[in-house]
């Protein structure tokens, strides 16, 4: 449950610390005074979207904290140690500052984390009911989500839309090769040939490398011998030959050590290169012998360079990347696929499509189980809501195909009153019922919440006298089982509450600043007495406040 909430600078709220309690608690005050701003700052905290219009006016940023008692909570406390979120045992604290170009940043236990993971979070924590909720019931996707939210259908429903993906995503390809037979054999058979083209070629882009060097060293052969015989003749053959003359250099100044030991160095030197030398000599002998001038080899070698080049020329491509056109073809080929391939994909189909009906099957089941419930349940609601008599349903209506949602539309019908046939909710019921009908649902749904904390932000516009008290009475009983926050207008929503707060706001310094007081006593019957009496409160006012609050 929420325990403490802190506001900072944010609208019109410069600094607001509040300790929240178990039971039904009742927001009032002036209208403008900024009752839903509570509301707003806990939202951006578990995650909203923000804009810099709610930084207030003059300051760098806004700062919101919210603490929760997550003690009773432990598929939370399971999540935040997933993603690494850990806080204080049986605590989880939300943060989020905005600043002025509208840059927020979000922190679960004093840990930076992203929007979707605060979001998460807060699905955990806490539920909002807003007041245009009616609104959007009217909406097919609201209604169908209701149900689905209600019943703890969620994940059944992803199941069915994951399934239903891919068997639409076989039978569009299925059918795009049915419908494009000709035009697909003729490409299969084009695809064909490029492969065994490509694959008689037998090329990689090794051999490419090998094959233009080796090329170039056969069409220079004769010039490489050439100079491989001017070294030998240069080193060791001539009459000037370099080793002969080091040879008789070496043998000089092995003669000489007799004379002088400081000649040492200098033949150790010499004789190195003359040792170096001679293994130059063996060495361009040996390339001599190993090099192959055979004019039949350059040719069939050039024969080789002009078959890559074509084909390199033929499939557009660099030789060197005629491999990878060989894979591109070879991987068309298995999209397209034969024959064979086109009736393994039929039956693939077949297999995806009796997949999905058993999931979706399995999904309508469970989805007219909670129909009943939820059907009955608020026509039970509905009775208590000036509505005696009217009838509620969630009506299951088949899909011939089904669809990404299963095998049936949820549609939420009503008949106001006694006898009327049940109908569908957008097309008969009135504002004020719609009103009413929504605060059925809402609190149907909330009392199988699994969410500690409710709130209500002025669901109970529309109703008023008998009407708004039973409302008041409603939100209690929930206020036995959940946290429970109303922003209210009515006296009689408000005096049941266990506890009441009233907003207001005031200008200070030429600022307007909103202000949460926590009322109790004398200060509630004034509060009720206000909203009962309107400009002026008289005793009689106040006596009607005291015995709404049951004080005599």
């Amino acid at each position: 449950m929420l325990k403490f909430l802190s506001i900072r600078d944010f609208v019109i709220v410069e600094s607001l610390e509040l300790d929240f309690s178990t039971g039904f608690t009742a927001l009032t005050g002036e209208t403008g005074a900024g009752k839903s701003i509570l509301i707003d700052a806990l939202s951006l905290a578990l995650g909203e979207r923000a804009d810099a219009g709610m930084v207030r006016s003059g300051c760098e940023r806004a700062d919101i904290a919210a603490e929760f008692d997550i003690s009773a909570l432990p598929v939370l406390q399971v999540w935040l140690k997933e993603q690494d979120l850990n806080g204080d045992e049986g605590v989880c604290l939300l943060r989020r500052t905005l600043d002025g170009s509208g840059r927020s940043r979000g922190f679960i236990n004093g840990s930076s984390a992203t929007q979707q993971q605060m979001r998460e979070a807060g699905e955990y924590l806490l539920d909002i009911h807003g007041q245009h909720a009616h609104q959007s019931l009217l909406k097919a996707d609201m209604q169908r989500d209701l149900l689905d939210t209600h019943a703890g259908l969620a994940k059944q429903a992803e199941e069915v839309a994951s399934s239903f993906k891919s068997w639409q995503g076989l039978h569009r390809r299925r059918t795009q090769l049915e419908q494009n037979a000709e035009a697909v054999a003729a490409e299969r058979e084009l695809l064909a040939f490029q492969r065994r083209e490509l694959e008689t070629l037998n090329f990689s882009a090794e051999e490419w490398h090998t094959l233009q060097a080796d090329h170039s060293r056969l069409s220079h052969a004769a010039s490489l011998l050439e100079t491989a015989q001017f070294g030998v003749e240069m080193l060791s053959e001539s009459d000037t030959a370099c080793l002969a003359q080091l040879n008789a250099l070496v043998t000089r100044l092995r003669a000489g050590l007799e004379f002088d030991a400081g000649l040492q160095d200098t033949l150790t030197i010499l004789e190195s290169s003359q040792n170096e030398l001679q293994e130059a000599v063996y060495a361009l002998r040996h390339y001599q012998e190993k090099l192959d001038a055979d004019p039949q080899q350059l040719r069939e070698q050039e024969r080789r360079i002009a078959d890559v080049m074509e084909a390199a020329r033929k499939y557009r491509v660099k030789p060197e990347a005629l491999p990878q056109a060989l894979e591109v073809v070879v991987a068309r080929l298995d999209e397209l696929g034969g024959d064979a391939d086109l009736a393994e994909l039929a039956k693939q189909e077949a297999t995806a499509r009796e997949t999905y009906l058993a999931v979706a099957k399995k999904l309508s089941a469970s989805r007219a189980k909670a129909a009943k419930k939820l059907s009955d349940d608020i026509t039970a609601a509905m009775q208590t809501l000036a509505m005696q008599g009217g009838q509620f349903a969630v009506a299951l209506l088949p899909l011939a195909e089904g669809n990404a949602h299963g095998l049936e539309s949820v549609e939420l019908q009503v008949a106001a009153n006694p006898g009327s046939p049940l109908r569908s909710l957008a097309k008969v019921a009135s504002g004020g019922e719609l009103s009413r009908i929504s605060l059925a649902i809402q609190v149907a749904a909330s009392s199988a919440a699994s969410v500690p904390t409710l709130i209500f932000d002025e669901v109970d516009s529309g109703i008023g006298g008998r009407v708004a008290e039973i409302v008041g009475s409603l939100l209690k009983q929930l206020g036995k089982r959940h946290q429970v926050l109303c922003v209210t207008h009515l006296p009689q929503v408000a005096a049941q509450a266990d506890h009441q707060w009233q907003v207001s706001k005031a200008v200070e310094a030429g600022v307007t600043l909103s202000h949460i007081q926590v009322l109790k006593g004398e200060q509630r019957v004034e509060e009720i007495a206000r909203m009962l009496g309107g400009v002026k409160i008289t005793e009689t006012t106040r006596k009607h406040a005291a015995e709404l609050l049951g004080i005599s």
